[in-house]
């Protein structure tokens, strides 16, 4: 029997972490959140929930909210050309305090 060369221990985790993680629409968008809006906007505001693909997004100011609220149709159409199928509608936004 002829064993395998081993693998890179980032693969395993990869896989591991592939069937750990919940099979929702909130997990698959926060999985892709930084690469559909960027570094910046990701630094800014978080994925926090999902129901009837109404993702809701949690800023760090209300400046940032407001300005997320008028991205919104460009913001759904990046995150489902990421995912790769239509799984949102609409965002809706809220300024959380960083405390």
């Amino acid at each position: 029997m002829r064993r395998r060369a081993p693998r890179p221990v980032g693969e395993a985790l990869d896989a591991l972490l592939a069937r750990l993680a919940p099979a929702s629409t909130l997990a698959a968008v926060q999985d892709v959140w930084e690469l559909a809006v960027g570094a910046a906007l990701a630094a800014q505001a978080s994925p926090v929930a999902e129901r009837d693909g109404v993702l809701t997004v949690a800023c760090r100011e209300a400046v940032w909210a407001h300005e997320l609220d008028l991205m919104g149709p460009q913001l759904v159409a990046q995150i489902n050309a990421v995912l790769g199928r239509p799984a949102l509608r609409a965002l809706r936004c809220h300024a959380t305090p960083v405390g």
